[in-house]
């Protein structure tokens, strides 16, 4: 409705939707904490690193701390916000060594701690234990707007300038190619719509509201990337596309818990398994135990 409020998916796309916001929370999970060491594990100018550190200390993602007076010295640490982001960042952490074989170096496995075995996270549902994998998306997880979604509420009032397509970040980032799919407000937009069955240019304008422009240019980067395929005027997601469904899933729910709105969810989704409302967990596909973010470690 006109005037609304942006709601959860707003702005977790305002947020997660910046390629540096989620370079610096992968840079803190790994340890990082003080500038110096930000700016040496991230292709990043001054002037954006200390931009991007002061608004995530403002919307909540990082608490700055002094630890030195003489002279004044001080360091990010993650929130409990910052944090649970773990998921998200397990899931793109995947999907990478999965479907982009040419990092170099190559990207580490990861480890479970808990037993000790290099492994893959598997998405299932927090109700009953189920998978939910990407290529069953269709059949066992549904979605439909809740009381404060609709795509008007959904959109982020601003966007960021965005890297080419042609550019990467270096090998600083885990993430290189992810960065360019989703470090764009517009881009994450409009794989969301894809996943709930967008599938036309016309379609994507409409739903979204965007200029023209900006359709084509993302969606040629979708397919660039082989993450849609066009086959006769209609944009379908590849299996390298739908691989991104517990990256959309992890990142919606850390939103609705971060941003709830006073009328209610944003995006309500039902897992046919248990008819119960979905809400992601992610499990090791070796031992099968629930993983927490403290037990990963790369290899």
């Amino acid at each position: 409705m006109p005037g609304a409020a942006p709601n959860a998916v707003a702005q977790m796309l305002g947020l997660l939707g910046d390629e540096w916001t989620l370079l610096i929370v992968q840079q803190a999970l790994l340890g990082s904490t003080r500038y110096g060491e930000f700016a040496a594990g991230l292709p990043v100018s001054h002037a954006v690193l200390t931009n991007r550190l002061q608004t995530m200390a403002a919307e909540g993602l990082l608490t700055r701390r002094e630890y030195q007076i003489k002279p004044a010295r001080s360091e990010y640490l993650l929130t409990p916000q910052g944090r649970s982001l773990w998921p998200v960042l397990t899931s793109i952490w995947h999907w990478e060594r999965t479907w982009v074989p040419d990092h170099r170096p190559p990207l580490p496995a990861m480890c479970h701690l808990d037993c000790g075995a290099e492994f893959a996270p598997a998405v299932t549902c927090r109700s009953c234990g189920a998978p939910a994998g990407a290529d069953d998306r269709g059949e066992r997880v549904v979605a439909q707007w809740g009381p404060s979604g609709s795509w008007q509420r959904s959109i982020p009032a601003a966007t960021n300038r965005r890297r080419s397509a042609g550019r990467r970040v270096d090998a600083a980032s885990l993430f290189p190619e992810t960065m360019s799919v989703i470090g764009d407000r517009w881009a994450f937009a409009l794989l969301v719509a894809a996943f709930v069955g967008v599938g036309r240019f016309t379609d994507f304008q409409s739903q979204l509201g965007a200029p023209p422009g900006t359709i084509a240019d993302r969606l040629a980067l979708f397919c660039g990337e082989d993450v849609l395929a066009n086959t006769g005027g209609r944009y379908a997601l590849t299996a390298k596309g739908r691989g991104f469904f517990p990256i959309l899933v992890c990142a919606l729910s850390w939103a609705q818990r971060w941003f709830p709105a006073p009328e209610g969810a944003a995006v309500i989704l039902t897992h046919r398994a248990c008819g119960r409302e979905f809400s992601p967990a992610l499990v090791c596909d070796r031992c099968g135990a629930r993983l927490r973010g403290a037990q990963i470690r790369p290899v």
